[in-house]
């Protein structure tokens, strides 16, 4: 039996994407909600919540981008060149949240004032970088004779905009069930208010989104079956995708009525999921949007058998120490302890 590697490198890229966006989704949530906390003290409780995870929630990116790079070199010198400047930012901003994170541990007053600031600029702008590479990449990219053909601010477009505003959303939604989570007394409470804005705020942005999509793309919109303004018979195969991400809003509404902990962001995730799986079924086998498909853009097989046998034997341990240090950090936090 030969084995798909090309397809096999897809879904690992994909799951590694995926995981990025839940884990480091909210840990950046958290950044961007850190403006409205009442207090140094609620700001320090929401540090230590992600404090022993935020730096080891990045790793998936890099396992993405760097497998992208790997598996996929003709897409990843397409996509680079394509989206050079959002991805830069996000990088750079990036940067910027982790020194701040650092250093607002040690600053005294006026220091710990400007590294608190940083956090939050750092995470909003990380976060609205990515929805712009996100916007970009889904209104697609030019390609001519096999590299990037188009300007440079391609990307910057009134969807992409809205795109980035949606995942900002998204962002503080996982952040704000996140706290909910880990957090108690009055900041559990304020976390609760503001997953329920952040909740409202997701599902507007995502529908609009979604029928922006529609609109934007017409290749997608036939593959959902949406074709000259009719629905077609198509469409029935992947009802259950939105119909999952109406399950995960209902699943947060639900579990804030009840006062549950963890429930909302078991719901937040699944709407995330749901969004997932919706541009996976729009895209696929696309992996550069409209006309490069992932077994067109894979390196050669050889490489790719080679380099699947050292990732069989990490992302094992990769996997097994981050539900390891997520288990180990169990429970709620209060600020008290400080963070490390």
């Amino acid at each position: 039996m030969t084995l798909d590697l090309p397809l096999i490198w897809a879904a690992l890229i994909a799951v590694a994407v995926l995981l990025y966006v839940l884990l480091d989704g909210f840990d950046l949530g958290v950044g961007i909600l850190f403006p409205f906390a009442r207090s140094p003290k609620d700001r320090d409780a929401m540090m230590e919540s992600i404090a022993p995870v935020w730096d080891g929630n990045e790793t998936w990116l890099v396992l993405g981008g760097g497998g992208l790079f790997a598996a996929f070199p003709l897409a990843y010198a397409v996509l680079a060149p394509a989206l050079y400047l959002p991805l830069i930012l996000m990088l750079l901003a990036l940067i910027l949240r982790g020194v701040a994170f650092e250093f607002r541990l040690h600053g005294r007053k006026r220091g710990k004032a400007f590294w608190t600031a940083a956090f939050a600029g750092g995470s909003l702008v990380a976060a609205l970088a990515q929805g712009l590479v996100l916007g970009g990449f889904i209104q697609g990219i030019t390609v001519r004779d096999g590299r990037f053909a188009g300007q440079p601010f391609d990307w910057l477009t009134p969807y992409s905009l809205l795109v980035a505003a949606g995942l900002v959303a998204g962002y503080a939604l996982l952040g704000g069930c996140w706290l909910v989570w880990k957090t108690k007394d009055e900041l559990h409470g304020d976390a609760r208010r503001w997953t329920r804005i952040a909740g409202a705020g997701t599902a507007v942005l995502l529908a609009a989104v979604s029928l922006a999509t529609l609109t934007v793309h017409p290749r997608v919109a036939a593959r959902w079956g949406f074709i000259d303004g009719q629905v077609s018979m198509d469409v029935l195969p992947f009802l259950p995708i939105p119909i999952l991400g109406a399950a995960g809003l209902l699943i947060v509404v639900e579990g804030l009525r009840r006062r549950e902990h963890g429930m909302p962001f078991a719901g937040a995730a699944l709407i995330f999921l749901s969004g997932y799986l919706g541009l996976a079924v729009g895209f696929f086998p696309a992996i550069v949007p409209p006309d490069i498909d992932f077994r067109q853009a894979a390196n050669a097989d050889n490489a790719l058998a080679l380099m699947l046998v050292g990732v069989s034997l990490l992302l094992p341990l990769i996997l097994g120490y981050t539900a390891w240090v997520y288990w180990l950090f169990r429970g709620k936090v209060g600020g008290d302890e400080g963070y490390h």
